[in-house]
């Protein structure tokens, strides 16, 4: 079984799907660090779901939403995020605030932050993407 559970991990990590995700992150991550924010968590995990980056700017948890589209063929990456996945985003946000109590009383925001493909990579930042 442990054989088996090394080679799923060795190709989920080759997959170039999670190799883009994994780099739209770190890209995004860099991005809100350049502009201030400090990371709290990266790819929190939840019961229903989870969240991309939660960063803290000033006293604000920011919940963001990292978003990659090598084709806008079937929409651009800020479109991607529609009223079921902010469900999704929002729920899970509220079960990390309950797991991490020290956060709850802060203020929250949704942001999405829209990697597309090239060199350089472009990068948008919609901060409030949404309401809770």
């Amino acid at each position: 079984m442990a054989r088996f559970s090394a080679c799923l991990k060795a190709t989920l990590s080759d997959d170039p799907r999670h190799v883009s995700g994994r780099a739209a992150e770190a890209l995004a991550r860099e991005h809100m660090q350049s502009h201030g924010l400090s990371l709290i968590s990266q790819n929190w995990r939840g019961q229903r779901g989870e969240l991309d980056l939660v960063m803290l700017d000033g006293d604000t948890v920011v919940f963001a939403e990292v978003r990659y589209r090598k084709h806008s063929a079937w929409g651009g990456a800020v479109e991607s995020v529609d009223r079921r996945k902010r469900d999704k985003l929002i729920a899970t946000a509220m079960q990390f605030l309950q797991q991490e109590k020290r956060w709850a009383k802060h203020p929250c925001r949704f942001d999405v932050i829209a990697v597309g493909h090239g060199r350089p990579a472009s990068l948008e930042w919609i901060r409030n993407a949404f309401d809770s």
